[in-house]
């Protein structure tokens, strides 16, 4: 399954200069397969669109930007209704 994922930090938290944006999710988490990745700098803000079958391995993904970033988390498709 597909998710689109917008997370966001505060400017107070924002990692530039610390390992930029990368440290704010684990690229190599188990189960995630990594579509794409957009930044929205000025608005500290981040999107993926990644896939996989199981809530766990998206919270892995997330888990290092967790106490520092709010993710908001959309399943999605290209296939419209039936």
């Amino acid at each position: 399954m597909l998710f689109h994922i917008k997370q966001t930090h505060a400017p107070e938290h924002c990692p530039y200069g610390k390992g930029g944006s990368p440290g704010l999710f684990d690229r190599e988490a188990p189960g995630i397969k990594l579509i794409g990745y957009y930044l929205a700098f000025p608005q500290h803000t981040l999107f993926f669109v990644v896939e996989t079958d199981d809530v766990r391995h998206l919270q892995a993904f997330l888990k290092p930007g967790t106490g520092i970033s709010t993710a908001e988390i959309t399943p999605v498709s290209d296939r419209p209704a039936d």
